[in-house]
């Protein structure tokens, strides 16, 4: 028996056991009944021409430095019926807070939600207890490549360092000619070193609110 259920690579309790009791999951989180109507299909459901699957520039004020912004490169792809994100913080962010370089620890990953004006996406890191939560509305001008928005950090409130800052989002298309760019340029800079429009976006001398 043994023999027999390695060759198939199955569990031997199908011989022993009801088979209903052996794969028998948990319902997936977003469709548990307890949040139907609240998450289901509705928001999950994001259609290509609204956020398409791709490369994505980004760039926001750094959270820890007011004096620099962080450009970074994100990948959004879909395995039906979600939407996804994923990318890796900049090795200098890392390094300037003392943590690791590796990139299973730089590495984040999130789910992209449908909203009224925009796209929400929920991001953590690998094993983290924190989180971020995007929010990203199109550019209403002729750039319709470009969304703007914010991005919030789950961290207590501090004297030094922003919990909340405007952001850019640029789509790149599926391909690596324009993404490769910004993955060389991706981390800390100055203000000097942000695209004008980008720059403009961030509304840098008005409060966020």
């Amino acid at each position: 028996m043994q023999r027999i259920c390695e060759f198939f690579d199955v569990d031997a309790r199908i011989l022993l056991e009801p088979v209903e009791s052996i794969f028998a999951t948990s319902p997936e989180l977003l469709g548990h009944s307890f949040l139907s109507g609240f998450f289901g299909a509705s928001p999950t459901a994001v259609p290509e021409e609204m956020f398409p699957s791709g490369f994505y520039s980004f760039v926001r004020r750094s959270f820890i430095d007011d004096t620099l912004f962080t450009i970074g490169l994100v990948h959004v792809h879909r395995e039906a019926p979600y939407t996804f994100l994923r990318g890796f913080e900049p090795r200098d962010a890392m390094r300037n807070q003392g943590l690791s370089t590796e990139p299973s620890n730089r590495e984040f990953r999130g789910l992209i939600m449908r909203q009224e004006e925009g796209v929400a996406a929920l991001v953590t890191h690998r094993n983290s207890l924190a989180c971020s939560f995007n929010f990203l509305t199109p550019e209403t001008s002729f750039q319709s490549n470009i969304w703007e928005g914010y991005a919030t950090r789950t961290v207590r409130e501090k004297v030094t360092g922003r919990r909340a800052a405007r952001m850019v989002y640029e789509y790149l298309g599926p391909g690596l000619t324009k993404a490769l760019p910004v993955a060389r340029q991706a981390g800390l800079v100055a203000l000097e070193d942000v695209p004008v429009f980008h720059a403009r976006l961030l509304r840098l001398k008005e409060e966020f609110r």
